[in-house]
């Protein structure tokens, strides 16, 4: 079909006309540019194709994307400044995982990797130890590096290996110590599969003791972005701390879901506006 074919059609002014007719049930959704309400999808190397279809259809929900992994080193370098570019025409920031850049610290070879992710384009970078381990002092040293050279800075905290994963008390201590630094935001890990890491069990259920106690562990809990890769994880979440969480690791199919679900228009979230203006019958069907 050729582009506009549909302008005039019923059925667009129909998709048009939807605001005019419902709004959406869940009220107060942060708008683009934002601070709160963050989605963070993990690109884990779809084409580019898929990626224009992705920000087409998403970018208005989508504040950034990761490549994930060191996934952007496998690219052209032409490839990933043309993602670069692209997204930032839809208003959504690209960088590098996390792990990209770990594997650049323990080759020594920081500087150049800013370098070269500025002269691509990144204007946000991902500083993390989920695998290698850093002193504090050097964790510093590499965020205020990237600062000065005029990164966005998110750090993320958690350790990748479920053989030694960071207790709540660990994790506030390193989320402040983060913030203080002069990090945007901090990130919760739970990788790209949400089980067995971080604030999720081995079901990838959440902890619920282990949330609280980051919530109110630290001074700024707006200022977290939890990684929530499974779709009931996102649900639970958005029940818990409301329309406006920070949310990261989404699945490219899930983007417009996920939005669908902060702003009530999926029954997860519909569900607990509906109950709180309508009563049941004693035959237990609801009325108004």
């Amino acid at each position: 079909m050729e582009e506009g074919a549909l302008a005039g059609h019923p059925r667009a002014e129909a998709v048009q006309a939807w605001r005019q007719v419902v709004s959406h049930p869940v009220g107060g959704r942060r708008q683009k540019p934002r601070d709160s309400g963050l989605t963070m999808v993990i690109d884990k190397g779809i084409g580019m194709r898929q990626f224009v279809d992705l920000l087409e259809m998403g970018g208005e929900y989508i504040d950034f994307i990761k490549l994930g992994f060191g996934t952007s080193a496998l690219y052209e370098g032409a490839r990933v400044a043309e993602k670069v570019d692209l997204a930032r025409d839809f208003g959504v920031e690209v960088y590098p995982g996390g792990t990209l850049l770990e594997v650049a610290c323990f080759q020594d070879r920081l500087d150049a990797f800013l370098a070269r992710s500025w002269a691509m384009g990144f204007r946000v970078l991902e500083v993390s130890d989920g695998t290698i381990d850093l002193a504090p002092e050097e964790r510093r040293r590499i965020i205020r590096q990237a600062l000065d050279a005029g990164f966005h800075v998110l750090a993320e905290v958690g350790k990748k290996d479920p053989v030694r994963p960071m207790t709540a008390e660990e994790m506030v201590e390193q989320i402040e110590e983060d913030l203080a630094s002069g990090v945007g935001h901090v990130i919760i890990e739970a990788r790209d599969s949400g089980v067995g890491i971080g604030i999720y069990d081995q079901e990838g259920r959440l902890k619920e003791a282990m949330l609280e106690a980051i919530v109110q562990g630290v001074s700024r809990p707006e200022r977290l972005l939890w990684e929530a890769p499974q779709v009931r994880q996102q649900r639970e979440l958005i029940l818990r701390l409301g329309p406006n969480v920070n949310l990261g690791n989404i699945q490219v199919p899930d983007v417009v879901a996920l939005e669908s679900m902060r702003v009530g228009l999926r029954s997860d979230t519909f569900r607990t506006v509906f109950r709180t203006v309508v009563a049941p019958r004693k035959d237990g069907t609801w009325r108004p």
